[in-house]
């Protein structure tokens, strides 16, 4: 089962190196991420949702490649244009993952100038994972996890200031 976490940020950009970071341990398989988004309300307090994968881009792809298959196939190239175009429908009209009413929700809530990432976990190296994101400093806003392991995501993520004496 999928752990649901949503993390907000004081500024606009935050949340976006905070994917990238992701990204990143993803790559070392760190992290197995289901799904992510990242809300931003800028200062007049319009969100914008950016999704981590592209449904409509990567029907149009996977609709394209089938359809110039089967043109070929059947010496008939409009079934490339046909399978791109029923592609990119299909990824229109399908949500997986992260419900995009919760995302537009929770980003309307956030305060204007602000940012949230939003992210559905598969599995996670916790101590890594922890250990990468401490250097932002962001606010758990929501979560599906147990209340210790959210008081630890937490405390993580907060940053400490270096006190010299």
């Amino acid at each position: 089962m999928s752990d649901l976490i949503v993390v907000g940020f004081k500024d606009e950009f935050k949340a976006d190196e905070v994917l990238i970071e992701l990204k990143r341990l993803e790559l070392e398989y760190l992290i197995d991420l289901e799904d992510a988004a990242v809300v931003v309300r800028n200062q007049q307090g319009k969100v914008k949702i950016k999704q981590a994968q592209e449904l409509v881009a990567d029907g149009a792809v996977s609709g394209g490649y089938w359809g110039l298959l089967l043109g070929i196939i059947f010496f008939h190239p409009i079934l490339a244009v046909l399978g791109a175009a029923a592609g990119a429908i299909s990824g229109a009209l399908t949500d997986v993952g992260i419900d995009d009413n919760f995302i537009h929700d929770i980003g309307s809530t956030i305060e204007p100038g602000t940012s949230a990432i939003f992210v559905l976990v598969r599995k996670a190296t916790p101590d890594k994972v922890l250990a990468a994101l401490s250097k932002f400093d962001g606010k758990v806003l929501r979560t599906s996890l147990s209340r210790e392991d959210e008081a630890k995501l937490q405390a993580a993520l907060i940053k400490h200031e270096l006190v010299v004496l």
